[in-house]
């Protein structure tokens, strides 16, 4: 599964040149998938020197959901878990807000994680829940060696 995420490596590179000049990137994570967001937020940090939070999802509503506007880039980790229907309603909120959003999903979620087609969406593999942080952290990881 990591060799197929592997091939989203030009994929993360178009995505690291349309975010390049931002100063900002809130990352958003819930469940297993809240250390791969911490983990994409310290990157950004370390490699980019850009501002960035990896934010536990379910606490948006308390201060986080006040900075989100059409120009902020927000990436939420959103793969097919026990968490996944509490992160749709998270992308709902972000989306209502015109969130930038980016969201990682697991393949074959896409048009239910990104309504209309208005949001970019990173799919991969799926694997079991306390391994899906393993293969989410590597396009994360892509992307912010882009930058």
């Amino acid at each position: 599964k990591v060799r197929e995420v592997l091939e989203l490596d030009q994929e993360m590179k178009d995505l690291a040149n349309l975010l390049i000049a931002e100063q900002s990137l809130l990352v958003f994570g819930r469940g297993y998938n809240y250390a791969t967001a911490l983990e994409g937020a310290l990157k950004v940090k370390e490699v980019a020197l850009m501002h960035s939070e990896g934010i536990l999802a379910g606490e948006m509503k308390h201060g986080p959901l006040a900075l989100v506007d059409e120009n902020l880039p927000i990436v939420v980790i959103a793969t097919r878990d026990v968490c996944f229907s509490k992160q749709q309603s998270v992308i709902q909120q972000l989306h209502a807000r015109r969130g930038r959003l980016i969201v990682m999903c697991s393949e074959g979620d896409a048009a239910s994680v990104c309504p209309g087609k208005s949001c970019r969406v990173i799919e991969v593999p799926q694997v079991e829940d306390c391994l899906q942080p393993v293969i989410n952290v590597v396009p994360l990881q892509f992307y912010f060696i882009a930058i």
